[in-house]
């Protein structure tokens, strides 16, 4: 099978509208009728067949021979399934600590690049932790709050289930956490 988009997932990417996630955007993106799923799983890891299936479930995408040019009118109206954790190394502290290493940079002033040297220190998690929550209260004082919440939906997307139920919990401002 060579996936490629169908028109329903040219006009999701073009409108932005957050309907996909980033793995299933990134996907999308690929899928152009060329690459076979073998190469995507070279790109994107094991679980690309079974996003492939539910982007195909879900009216974005379609095998390149039967590339539907118009989506079905129940593929429009059916929502895509909620992502699942992705297996394996796509989601780790180290990914989330060199995303936000990556916003930080973006930045360029001494406060961000403490904040940057700070989270590229060896630390233990629960050190990391601390420092990512720090690092993104930062980016989140000083940017646009549509902007501050893609960054931290991604770093959430990045993030294994366990840190971040941590991280909200870092990130819970004090006298919310000592009300009864």
């Amino acid at each position: 099978m060579r996936p490629s988009k169908t028109d329903l997932a040219r006009q999701t990417l073009q409108a932005h509208t957050g309907a996909l996630g980033m793995r299933e955007r990134r996907l999308v993106i690929l899928c152009d009728g060329q690459r076979d799923l073998a190469e995507l799983v070279r790109l994107l890891g094991q679980d690309a067949p079974i996003l492939v299936q539910r982007l195909v479930q879900a009216g974005y995408l379609a095998d390149a021979g039967t590339t539907r040019m118009s989506p079905a009118p129940s593929a429009i109206a059916r929502p895509l399934p909620s992502p699942q954790a992705p297996a394996g190394p796509r989601r780790s502290l180290v990914a989330a600590k060199v995303y936000l290493a990556g916003m930080l940079e973006l930045q360029r002033d001494d406060r961000a690049r403490h904040h940057r040297e700070r989270l590229q220190a060896r630390l233990d998690d629960d050190a990391m932790l601390q420092a990512i929550a720090e690092a993104l209260r930062f980016l989140e004082a000083r940017m646009a709050t549509t902007l501050a919440g893609r960054i931290r939906e991604r770093l959430l997307e990045a993030l294994p289930e366990d840190a971040v139920q941590r991280l909200q919990a870092l990130l819970t401002p004090a006298k919310e956490a000592a009300l009864p």
